[in-house]
C-alpha cells in the first residue's frame, strides 16, 4: 500500500505564497496612473510658458493685415520682417548701447562684489553682522526712493545726464544683491583650503585670486547672469537717465518707442521682440549649467 505526500506550496520570504496576481496589476496601474498624472502637469506646464513664445514668433512673420485678423497661423512666411526691423533707424545703436551696457554692468559689478562677499564670508571682524545687515537692508529699499537725489548729481554735478554712463558706473562700487549671493556660495568653501593658501605664503589678494574665485565659478557665473539679464532687460534706468537722447537709448526702452511708431505694424513689432530676446535665450541656454549649481549652492550654509 503506498501513501501519497501533498506537498504545499513554495513560501516566499514573508511566509506568503507567490499567488499576488492582482496585487500586482493594481500596483502597475496605480504606477501608470501617476506617471500619466506627473507628466500631464508637466506637459501643460511647458506648454504654458512655450505657447507665447509661438505665438510672438507666428506674429512675426505674418503679412501687415494678418498680423491684426484673428488667423493664427501665417498664410505666408514673411522673413523680411526681421530684416526690416534691423535697417528700422536707431535698431542697431540700441543694440550696441544694450550690449556696451550689460558687458560693463557686469563685469564691475562682478569685479566689485566678490572682494566684498569674500571679506564679509571669511574675515573675522568686529561688526561683520552689522556689515552683512547693512548690505541685505540696502535690497529692501526700492529705487524710486532716491531716484531723484541720483538724478541731480549725476546731471548737475556730473553733467552725465542723457548718458548710460549713470547706470554703468556705480556698478563698480558692488551691489548689495549679488554681495549677499556671492557671500552664501564663499560659506561653502571650505576653511582649509584658505588656511593652506596662507600657510604656503599666500596674501588675502592671492589668496582670493588663486583659490577662492576658481573655487567659486559657479556662483560667480549665477551672479554674472543674473546682472546681465538685469541690464539687458533695464526699461527704468534708462527712462531717466537717456529719454532725452535717442542716441543712448537701449533696446529694453527703445522697443517702446519702436512700437509706438508702427503701432498697427504687430508683425514688426513681434519680430523686434524676438531679437531683443535672443541675446539672453542664447546666454541662458548655454550657462544654465553653471546657473542652476551657482543659485542651488547658495543656499547650502547660512
Amino acid at each position: 500500500m503506498t501513501t501519497t505526500t501533498l506537498t504545499a506550496p513554495p513560501a516566499t520570504a514573508t511566509g506568503r505564497t507567490r499567488d499576488h496576481g492582482p496585487d500586482a496589476a493594481r500596483h502597475r496601474r496605480k504606477r501608470i496612473l501617476n506617471w500619466i498624472a506627473v507628466h500631464s502637469v508637466a506637459l501643460a506646464l511647458a506648454l504654458f510658458f512655450v505657447l507665447p513664445f509661438v505665438f510672438v514668433f507666428l506674429t512675426s512673420v505674418m503679412s501687415d493685415g494678418q498680423a491684426l485678423s484673428g488667423d493664427l497661423w501665417p498664410t505666408s512666411w514673411h522673413w523680411s520682417n526681421y530684416s526690416t526691423v534691423f535697417h528700422t533707424p536707431g535698431f542697431l545703436t540700441w543694440w550696441r548701447n544694450s550690449l556696451v551696457y550689460a558687458v560693463l554692468g557686469t563685469v564691475f559689478t562682478v569685479c566689485s562684489s566678490v572682494p566684498v562677499a569674500y571679506a564679509l564670508a571669511k574675515f573675522r571682524f568686529r561688526g561683520r553682522r552689522t556689515a552683512m545687515i547693512l548690505v541685505i537692508s540696502t535690497m529692501m529699499l526700492p529705487p524710486q526712493v532716491i531716484i531723484i537725489p541720483m538724478y541731480l548729481v549725476w546731471a548737475q554735478q556730473f553733467h552725465l545726464s542723457g548718458s548710460l554712463w549713470p547706470l554703468i558706473i556705480p556698478m563698480a562700487f558692488g551691489d548689495a544683491y549679488s554681495i549677499f549671493l556671492l557671500r552664501q556660495f564663499l560659506l561653502t568653501i571650505p576653511q582649509e583650503y584658505i588656511e593652506s593658501a596662507k600657510v604656503d605664503g599666500c596674501g588675502e589678494l592671492r589668496t582670493l585670486l588663486k583659490i577662492v574665485v576658481p573655487m567659486a565659478k559657479p556662483g560667480i557665473a549665477a551672479v554674472a547672469l543674473f546682472q546681465f539679464f538685469y541690464c539687458w532687460n533695464d526699461y527704468f534706468g534708462p527712462q531717466i537717465y537717456a529719454a532725452q537722447n535717442p542716441g543712448a537709448w537701449t533696446l529694453s526702452y527703445g522697443l517702446e518707442s519702436f512700437k509706438s511708431a508702427h503701432s498697427v505694424n504687430w508683425n514688426l513689432t513681434m519680430a523686434a521682440t524676438l531679437l531683443v530676446m535672443a541675446p539672453v535665450i542664447i546666454v541662458f541656454f548655454f550657462a544654465q549649467k553653471a546657473f542652476v549649481e551657482g543659485v542651488t549652492l547658495t543656499g547650502v550654509k547660512g
